[in-house]
């Protein structure tokens, strides 16, 4: 396939994954990760620009995602969202460990690698759908966002604490997070709240936006981690930003809209670019036994507490929702096949069962069991 083609093949995906979406009532994000897939089997390959795009994509995806959360509601119902988000890291991450050492017979690294790519609910995923998806009660879509904030903590800790050796690059990298935290927190309101910056063609809040996402990710490749947890915190620290009047609120609702017309589709397009189809039938037991601990995994983490504490339909559909992966585990894995911890084997049918994970629970969800009453949980 000619290079030169790749960004018309590209847009030609984002296009029709678009059409396709509207026409059958499931989430784009669904339909990006299949055509992605499909795409790769054909032959398209990534390309650098993609995976910067891509990169940056899901950076976005978490920083909108954390602004989302309701910060009054998650302190109101701490319990329950700890209760559910430490659950659906610990039974996966235990489960995935166990089954990758004891069954499939892997190493120590590669199994601890195997849980915690399993452990992870992707933020990406059940932000994209729920954006799309229209639930009576809007508080449903904030407790599952609040549950997935406190299973990716536990997520990222872990790689954190087994596997990343701290350097001097990795410090700076803490260090210039919490500064931007910090100085955006105390002093965004100046860009959004200036009349000489409101309402401009030249979009000067969303831009300043994607500069601070963009500081995260410089200095995250320096310190060898990752900007998805200083931006999910970022967004979910200035989420009061957007809600204070209605100007920040339309500025949420053009960032979403940037995102969500190009940015963010590259980056579940290259997700299934990194299917590879003909070692997942070579493996196919594998995968289905991978994908199976992970789901019947998270099921037992979270349905019971989900069914106590999301009631009227919505614990399966909770459920379902964090029975996702992709974002964490996918940089789980590409660490660990950087690292040398697992081979390409492994690191594509991990990665299938990700992609797997990330579209058959939402289809499910979606097509079956969307909440339809939530009067229980308050607004």
């Amino acid at each position: 396939m000619m290079p030169d083609n790749v960004p018309l093949i590209v847009g030609l995906i984002v296009f029709a994954s678009s059409l396709i979406s509207l026409r059958v009532g499931l989430s784009v994000t669904i339909i990006e990760i299949i055509l992605g897939t499909v795409a790769g089997a054909l032959g398209l390959k990534t390309e650098e620009w993609m995976m910067y795009l891509a990169g940056f994509g899901g950076i976005v995806l978490t920083f909108l995602a954390g602004a989302e959360i309701d910060t009054r509601l998650m302190r109101e119902r701490f319990k329950e969202s700890l209760l559910i988000g430490s659950f659906s890291f610990l039974t996966p991450f235990v489960g995935g460990f166990l089954f990758a050492y004891y069954l499939a017979g892997w190493d120590l690294p590669a199994s601890l690698i195997t849980g915690i790519a399993l452990s992870e609910t992707s933020i990406a995923v059940v932000y994209s759908v729920l954006v799309e998806t229209k639930i009576p009660n809007p508080a449903v879509g904030k407790m599952i966002m609040a549950a997935t904030f406190i299973t990716n903590t536990g997520t990222a800790l872990a790689l954190s604490i087994l596997f990343v050796k701290p350097t001097l690059y990795t410090l700076a990298f803490i260090i210039v997070s919490i500064i931007v935290i910090f100085l955006a927190v105390r002093f965004s309101h100046k860009v959004f709240d200036n009349p000489k910056l409101k309402n401009k063609v030249i979009e000067p809040e969303i831009k300043y936006i994607f500069f601070l996402l963009l500081v995260f990710m410089y200095f995250a490749n320096l310190g060898q981690g990752h900007a998805v947890l200083p931006a999910f915190i970022l967004g979910l620290l200035m989420s009061g930003h957007f809600t204070e009047t209605s100007e920040t609120k339309v500025v949420k609702s053009r960032l979403r809209t940037v995102a969500f017309a190009i940015i963010t589709p590259s980056f579940f397009i290259v997700a299934g670019l990194k299917v590879s189809l003909p070692v997942i039938i070579s493996s196919f037991g594998l995968f289905l036994s991978l994908f199976a601990v992970k789901q019947l995994t998270k099921f037992a983490g979270v349905y019971f507490f989900a069914k106590r504490y999301i009631p009227d339909g919505g614990g399966i559909y909770s459920t379902l929702l964090m029975s996702t992966g992709l974002t964490f585990g996918l940089i789980a894995i590409v660490f660990g096949l950087q690292s040398g911890f697992i081979d390409q084997e492994k690191y594509s049918v991990l990665t299938g069962v990700l992609i797997a994970s990330a579209v058959i629970p939402t289809f499910i969800a979606q097509k079956w069991f969307l909440p339809v009453h939530s009067e229980d949980i308050p607004e």
